[in-house]
């Protein structure tokens, strides 16, 4: 890691610690050459790859958004719609991949928003998976009471 303040490429970890969510780990380091302190963060980087092929970093900001469109006029409150959020992120990290297709990410949603939601789990899939027509609702709708 190079000095913040003199550029020497040499430090050395005075001290590590995971931050408080647990995705990243926060370093203390010291230079070795003017031994002033300077502090690093490191997490894992996480990239969706679209239908286009355009490759982005993973956002929960974005996971939000379209889960929140499904979600309107529902009893959803954005503390739920946060921690959805979160067990979507942690179930595609859990797939121990550094990039991941847009469509997983989707399937990924799906769970989570079925327990938090069934009507906007079905206005979700509806779009999500193209339901052309009632035949697909009342699968859907069979599926649920199913469970």
């Amino acid at each position: 890691m190079q000095c913040p303040f003199c550029r020497h490429p040499d430090s050395k970890v005075v001290d590590s610690r995971v931050t408080d969510d647990g995705a990243a780990i926060r370093r203390r380091r010291q230079c070795a050459q003017c031994s002033k302190r300077f502090t690093t963060l490191e997490t894992t980087a996480l990239n969706v790859v679209k239908r286009s092929g355009v490759v982005e970093p993973f956002s929960r900001s974005k996971v939000i958004s379209g889960v929140r469109k499904a979600c309107q006029g529902r009893p959803v409150t954005d503390d739920d719609l946060a921690v959805l959020a979160q067990d979507v992120e942690e179930a595609v990290r859990a797939t121990g991949a550094a990039e991941i297709k847009a469509h997983e990410v989707g399937l990924a949603i799906l769970e989570p928003l079925q327990k938090l939601d069934q009507v906007a789990y079905l206005r979700f899939a509806s779009v999500y998976q193209g339901f052309d027509s009632l035949d697909d609702f009342e699968t859907a709708i069979a599926q649920l009471r199913a469970k």
